[in-house]
Protein backbone atom coordinates (compact mmCIF):
# COMPACT_ATOMS: atom_id res chain seq x y z
CA UNK A 1 0.00 0.00 0.00
CA UNK A 2 0.95 3.47 -0.93
CA UNK A 3 1.29 6.24 1.75
CA UNK A 4 1.56 9.83 0.82
CA UNK A 5 3.96 11.73 3.97
CA UNK A 6 4.28 15.33 3.88
CA UNK A 7 7.05 17.21 5.05
CA UNK A 8 6.97 21.00 6.09
CA UNK A 9 10.00 23.59 6.22
CA UNK A 10 10.79 25.91 8.73
CA UNK A 11 7.52 27.75 9.98
CA UNK A 12 8.60 31.23 10.40
CA UNK A 13 7.09 33.81 12.94
CA UNK A 14 3.07 34.71 12.92
CA UNK A 15 3.15 35.13 9.46
CA UNK A 16 4.45 31.74 8.60
CA UNK A 17 2.23 29.95 11.29
CA UNK A 18 -0.93 31.90 10.42
CA UNK A 19 -0.25 30.18 6.81
CA UNK A 20 0.24 26.97 7.70
CA UNK A 21 -3.20 27.17 9.67
CA UNK A 22 -5.02 28.67 6.92
CA UNK A 23 -3.72 26.01 3.97
CA UNK A 24 -2.49 22.84 5.93
CA UNK A 25 -5.20 20.84 6.20
CA UNK A 26 -7.07 21.56 2.81
CA UNK A 27 -3.47 20.50 1.05
CA UNK A 28 -3.53 17.29 3.56
CA UNK A 29 -7.33 16.50 2.32
CA UNK A 30 -6.54 16.92 -1.39
CA UNK A 31 -2.94 15.20 -1.42
CA UNK A 32 -4.51 12.62 0.41
CA UNK A 33 -1.64 13.11 3.66
CA UNK A 34 -1.74 10.43 5.97
CA UNK A 35 1.12 12.07 8.02
CA UNK A 36 2.83 15.32 8.03
CA UNK A 37 5.55 16.42 9.71
CA UNK A 38 6.46 20.44 10.33
CA UNK A 39 9.69 22.06 11.08
CA UNK A 40 8.66 24.45 13.91
CA UNK A 41 11.71 25.83 15.33
CA UNK A 42 11.22 29.45 14.36
CA UNK A 43 8.07 29.97 14.74
CA UNK A 44 8.44 32.90 17.32
CA UNK A 45 11.82 33.72 15.38
CA UNK A 46 14.20 31.73 17.67
CA UNK A 47 12.75 29.30 18.81
CA UNK A 48 9.31 28.01 19.78
CA UNK A 49 6.71 28.64 22.61
CA UNK A 50 4.22 25.68 24.36
CA UNK A 51 1.33 27.76 22.23
CA UNK A 52 3.38 27.80 19.38
CA UNK A 53 3.46 24.22 19.46
CA UNK A 54 0.09 23.18 20.10
CA UNK A 55 -0.75 25.57 17.00
CA UNK A 56 1.20 23.86 14.78
CA UNK A 57 -0.22 20.67 16.02
CA UNK A 58 -3.25 21.61 16.16
CA UNK A 59 -2.95 23.25 11.95
CA UNK A 60 -2.74 19.33 11.04
CA UNK A 61 1.06 18.49 12.04
CA UNK A 62 1.77 14.62 13.65
CA UNK A 63 4.98 15.39 14.35
CA UNK A 64 6.97 18.80 14.88
CA UNK A 65 10.87 19.15 15.14
CA UNK A 66 13.61 21.67 15.66
CA UNK A 67 17.12 22.75 15.03
CA UNK A 68 20.00 24.90 16.32
CA UNK A 69 17.02 27.18 18.12
CA UNK A 70 15.46 24.65 19.57
CA UNK A 71 15.84 25.96 23.37
CA UNK A 72 15.63 29.07 21.95
CA UNK A 73 12.34 30.19 24.29
CA UNK A 74 13.02 29.29 27.88
CA UNK A 75 9.36 28.06 28.38
CA UNK A 76 9.74 25.12 25.82
CA UNK A 77 12.14 23.28 28.11
CA UNK A 78 9.80 21.35 30.17
CA UNK A 79 7.00 20.89 27.34
CA UNK A 80 9.49 18.78 25.03
CA UNK A 81 10.23 16.29 28.13
CA UNK A 82 6.04 16.01 28.05
CA UNK A 83 5.36 15.95 24.53
CA UNK A 84 5.77 12.70 22.45
CA UNK A 85 4.99 14.68 19.45
CA UNK A 86 7.46 17.56 19.51
CA UNK A 87 10.83 16.39 19.20
CA UNK A 88 14.43 18.21 19.26
CA UNK A 89 17.28 17.11 17.42
CA UNK A 90 18.51 13.83 19.02
CA UNK A 91 22.13 13.88 18.36
CA UNK A 92 22.45 16.81 21.09
CA UNK A 93 23.70 15.80 24.67
CA UNK A 94 21.82 13.99 26.64
CA UNK A 95 21.43 16.26 29.08
CA UNK A 96 19.57 18.66 26.82
CA UNK A 97 15.83 18.22 27.21
CA UNK A 98 13.19 16.21 25.08
CA UNK A 99 14.02 13.69 22.62
CA UNK A 100 15.07 13.26 19.40
CA UNK A 101 12.64 9.94 17.86
CA UNK A 102 9.60 8.58 18.79
CA UNK A 103 7.15 6.02 17.15
CA UNK A 104 3.64 7.10 15.41
CA UNK A 105 1.14 4.34 15.21
CA UNK A 106 -1.06 4.93 12.44
CA UNK A 107 -2.92 1.61 12.88
CA UNK A 108 -2.07 -0.35 9.48
CA UNK A 109 1.75 1.31 9.71
CA UNK A 110 4.51 2.95 12.31
CA UNK A 111 6.06 5.79 11.66
CA UNK A 112 9.28 6.50 13.43
CA UNK A 113 10.40 10.10 12.69
CA UNK A 114 13.97 10.98 13.95
CA UNK A 115 15.12 14.29 14.40
CA UNK A 116 18.67 15.05 14.05
CA UNK A 117 21.09 18.70 13.52
CA UNK A 118 24.47 18.87 11.52
CA UNK A 119 27.89 19.53 12.87
CA UNK A 120 29.29 21.82 9.67
CA UNK A 121 29.08 25.13 10.83
CA UNK A 122 26.20 24.82 13.13
CA UNK A 123 26.51 23.02 15.81
CA UNK A 124 29.89 21.49 16.75
CA UNK A 125 28.81 20.38 20.32
CA UNK A 126 26.16 17.69 19.20
CA UNK A 127 27.27 13.86 18.28
CA UNK A 128 28.57 12.83 15.14
CA UNK A 129 24.52 12.38 13.44
CA UNK A 130 25.97 9.82 11.31
CA UNK A 131 26.80 7.70 14.76
CA UNK A 132 23.81 8.87 16.20
CA UNK A 133 21.36 7.69 13.45
CA UNK A 134 23.24 4.16 13.61
CA UNK A 135 21.97 4.50 17.40
CA UNK A 136 18.34 5.77 16.82
CA UNK A 137 17.57 3.27 14.10
CA UNK A 138 18.62 0.35 15.94
CA UNK A 139 14.83 -0.06 17.04
CA UNK A 140 13.24 -2.54 13.95
CA UNK A 141 9.94 -1.97 14.57
CA UNK A 142 8.64 0.50 12.39
CA UNK A 143 7.24 0.09 8.90
CA UNK A 144 8.59 4.05 7.71
CA UNK A 145 11.44 5.99 8.98
CA UNK A 146 11.73 9.67 8.46
CA UNK A 147 14.35 12.01 8.90
CA UNK A 148 14.57 15.78 9.88
CA UNK A 149 18.19 16.68 8.88
CA UNK A 150 18.52 20.37 10.47
CA UNK A 151 21.57 21.01 8.99
CA UNK A 152 23.81 24.00 7.21
CA UNK A 153 26.10 22.23 4.51
CA UNK A 154 24.35 20.69 1.52
CA UNK A 155 27.29 18.38 1.46
CA UNK A 156 26.15 16.69 5.15
CA UNK A 157 23.17 16.34 4.17
CA UNK A 158 23.68 14.65 0.64
CA UNK A 159 26.63 12.48 2.42
CA UNK A 160 24.62 11.30 5.34
CA UNK A 161 21.32 10.47 2.81
CA UNK A 162 24.03 8.04 0.75
CA UNK A 163 25.22 6.47 4.34
CA UNK A 164 21.27 5.61 5.32
CA UNK A 165 19.98 5.09 1.53
CA UNK A 166 17.80 2.08 1.80
CA UNK A 167 17.44 2.32 5.64
CA UNK A 168 15.18 5.01 6.39
CA UNK A 169 12.43 5.70 3.54
CA UNK A 170 12.90 10.00 3.60
CA UNK A 171 15.30 12.01 4.70
CA UNK A 172 15.24 15.88 3.96
CA UNK A 173 17.12 18.47 4.99
CA UNK A 174 16.10 22.12 6.97
CA UNK A 175 17.58 25.49 8.09
CA UNK A 176 18.18 27.20 5.09
CA UNK A 177 15.14 27.91 4.15
CA UNK A 178 15.69 27.84 0.72
CA UNK A 179 14.10 24.81 -1.35
CA UNK A 180 16.54 23.01 -3.22
CA UNK A 181 15.24 21.47 -6.86
CA UNK A 182 17.04 18.11 -6.26
CA UNK A 183 14.03 15.69 -5.08
CA UNK A 184 14.87 12.18 -5.98
CA UNK A 185 14.99 8.68 -5.07
CA UNK A 186 17.96 7.39 -4.07
CA UNK A 187 19.72 4.04 -5.85
CA UNK A 188 18.35 1.92 -2.73
CA UNK A 189 14.91 3.64 -2.20
CA UNK A 190 15.21 6.35 0.18
CA UNK A 191 13.44 9.74 -0.69
CA UNK A 192 15.85 12.68 -0.53
CA UNK A 193 15.58 16.60 -1.13
CA UNK A 194 18.35 18.98 0.34
CA UNK A 195 16.15 21.62 1.63
CA UNK A 196 12.28 22.06 1.86
CA UNK A 197 12.47 25.49 2.29
CA UNK A 198 10.23 27.64 4.76
CA UNK A 199 7.13 28.83 6.11
CA UNK A 200 6.51 32.52 5.59
CA UNK A 201 6.56 35.87 4.02
CA UNK A 202 7.26 35.48 0.46
CA UNK A 203 8.98 39.17 0.08
CA UNK A 204 11.69 38.74 3.37
CA UNK A 205 15.04 37.50 3.59
CA UNK A 206 14.65 33.90 5.19
CA UNK A 207 11.46 35.16 6.69
CA UNK A 208 12.82 38.61 8.41
CA UNK A 209 12.12 41.94 7.16
CA UNK A 210 14.77 42.40 4.08
CA UNK A 211 15.89 45.89 5.36
CA UNK A 212 17.16 43.77 8.54
CA UNK A 213 19.31 41.61 6.86
CA UNK A 214 20.66 44.32 4.41
CA UNK A 215 21.73 46.79 7.56
CA UNK A 216 23.63 43.25 9.00
CA UNK A 217 25.14 42.79 6.05
CA UNK A 218 26.09 46.54 5.84
CA UNK A 219 27.30 46.34 9.28
CA UNK A 220 24.85 47.93 11.15
CA UNK A 221 22.72 47.29 13.70
CA UNK A 222 19.21 45.49 12.77
CA UNK A 223 17.79 45.32 16.08
CA UNK A 224 15.12 42.45 16.82
CA UNK A 225 14.64 40.32 14.18
CA UNK A 226 10.76 40.88 12.42
CA UNK A 227 8.23 39.45 10.28
CA UNK A 228 7.02 41.02 6.96
CA UNK A 229 3.15 41.21 6.30
CA UNK A 230 2.24 40.08 2.70
CA UNK A 231 1.88 37.66 0.99
CA UNK A 232 3.40 33.74 2.49
CA UNK A 233 4.37 30.16 0.91
CA UNK A 234 4.26 27.17 2.57
CA UNK A 235 7.20 25.06 0.96
CA UNK A 236 7.65 21.32 1.85
CA UNK A 237 7.87 18.11 -0.17
CA UNK A 238 5.37 15.20 -0.26
CA UNK A 239 7.15 11.80 -0.34
CA UNK A 240 4.79 8.53 -1.41
CA UNK A 241 6.44 5.18 0.57
CA UNK A 242 5.51 1.63 -0.27
CA UNK A 243 4.40 -0.17 3.04
CA UNK A 244 5.37 -3.59 1.21
CA UNK A 245 9.06 -2.25 1.22
CA UNK A 246 8.92 0.73 3.49
CA UNK A 247 10.68 2.67 0.93
CA UNK A 248 10.06 5.70 -1.17
CA UNK A 249 8.66 5.22 -5.08
CA UNK A 250 8.61 9.18 -5.61
CA UNK A 251 8.68 12.78 -3.71
CA UNK A 252 7.19 15.63 -5.06
CA UNK A 253 8.22 19.14 -4.35
CA UNK A 254 5.16 21.61 -2.60
CA UNK A 255 4.91 25.63 -2.90
CA UNK A 256 1.80 26.93 -1.80
CA UNK A 257 1.25 30.82 -1.87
Amino acid sequence: MLYHILAVGDVVGEPGLEHLERVLRPLQRFKQIAFTVVNGENASGVGLTPEQARRIRDAGADAVTLGNHAFGRPQIRNFLDDTPWLLRPGNYTGRAPGHGCELFDLGSVRIRVVNLIGRCDLAWGADNPFFASDRLLEDPSADFTLIDFHAEATSEKLALAYYLDGRVSALWGTHTHVPTADERVFPKGTGYITDLGMTGAVESVLGIEPWQSVENFLGGLPGRYKQPEGPCKMQGAIFTLDSDTGLCTSVERVDIR
